[in-house]
């Protein structure tokens, strides 16, 4: 029996986040794979530089066209569903977006879509992100164009997925959304963390810590605004167009460890995981996987209530939950963090339920079961 040709297909490849991570995992899968993406920038992406990574004509643009590709979904659907993939018998595409768009040319493909959400802005999200679409400045002319331009993306984006032989979520939060928008069911892998990189104190420091993107769905702000409330140490790490208006509003307890221009390293964020008193976590997320990560070094989780965290965080075990993205609802959930007592041990324990090696091994076995060849 031939072993199937295998292509990975990913949104973009132009910043490093978690959906890449997973990218990054399903190559170690399937390594002779070559990856598929719209646009890609090898000098942020050093991880992929030596790959075999694929673009769209969208990588053809000029630089300053090539950067706004975000404005213009409809190209990306375009340029996804002209890739020539007929040399391979897998296509495992991992969409947050548009990469679900890629076509099947002959008999005995299959394709199989690691969703990390419907997309947000189309689907579960719209109200949110048309009263902040994040685009700054440009803010009003994107909330001009949305009543128009998404409901033929919507539509576009429903045919696409029903076209798809096997979906793949990375929560339970996402497979009821699957279900629920594009009615089609899935199997849960969550996405894999790299338990190891982390090397939980036993005695923990003073210091919470917030970490991702300062965007507004974020709600970092809820983080600073607790704590400055509190008047508890708090590490911010990450950028993005909130970090002024943060930076702002923190008071003298509240430090930030990177600009609006540069991320703090890995290595410096897991150093701070490793020796925090807990980890704040105020968004609601597909995933999370910053809250596996935090559980691997040893930090409990101080999480909103809501989204793929439900499947990482038990309250008073592996952290507390809190219900309501108030500020209050923070403060007192840190509150009850300080009269909680967490073991590190414990806690690392937990997430290892979500180690890389259990990723791997349940994305070939997908693939496996689905393979005709």
């Amino acid at each position: 029996m031939a072993a199937s040709r295998v292509a990975l297909v990913t949104d973009w490849l132009t910043t490093m986040g978690g959906a890449e991570r997973v990218v990054l995992a399903a190559h170690q899968a399937f390594p002779e794979a070559p990856i598929f993406t719209s646009t890609f920038t090898p000098e942020t992406m050093p991880d992929f530089a030596q790959l075999d990574v694929r673009t769209t004509w969208l990588q053809k643009l000029p630089r300053p066209l090539r950067r706004l590709h975000k404005f213009f979904p409809m190209l990306r659907v375009r340029a996804f569903r002209e890739l020539d993939l007929s040399a391979y018998d897998i296509i495992l595409s991992f969409s947050s977006a548009e990469a679900k768009q890629v076509r099947k040319t002959r008999p005995g493909q299959v394709h199989i879509c690691y969703c990390h959400t419907p997309i947000r802005y189309y689907w579960s999200h719209y109200a949110e992100y048309k009263k902040d679409p994040g685009f700054g400045r440009l803010n009003w002319l994107i909330r001009l164009a949305m009543p128009l331009f998404v409901p033929p993306l919507k539509q576009a984006d429903f045919a696409a997925a029903q076209k798809v032989d096997v979906f793949i979520a990375n929560s339970r939060e996402v497979q009821q959304r699957i279900l629920k928008y594009y009615k089609r069911p899935a199997t849960v892998i969550h996405p894999p963390v790299a338990v190891d990189r982390f090397d939980p104190a036993r005695v923990r420091a003073d210091y919470y810590v917030a970490l991702g993107r300062q965007v507004p769905y974020k709600r970092i702000d809820l983080a600073v605004a607790a704590a400055t409330k509190l008047k508890l140490p708090l590490r911010v790490y990450g950028n993005g167009s909130e970090h002024d208006r943060l930076v702002a509003m923190a008071g003298p307890t509240v430090q930030f460890f990177s600009d609006r221009f540069g991320d703090a390293s890995d290595a410096a964020v897991a150093e701070a995981l490793n020796h925090a008193k807990g980890y704040i976590f105020p968004s609601e997320e597909d995933f999370g996987i910053v809250s596996v990560e935090a559980l691997a070094a040893g930090a409990p989780v101080i999480a909103y209530s809501k989204g793929g965290v439900m499947d990482i965080v038990q309250d008073d075990e592996s952290g507390i939950l809190f219900h309501r993205q108030t500020v209050d609802s923070v403060v007192e959930a840190i509150q009850r963090a300080e009269q909680t007592t967490f073991l590190p041990g414990t806690l690392r324990r937990k997430a290892k339920r979500f180690d890389t090696s259990l990723f791997l091994t349940k994305l070939r076995k997908v693939v496996l079961d689905n393979s005709q060849f």
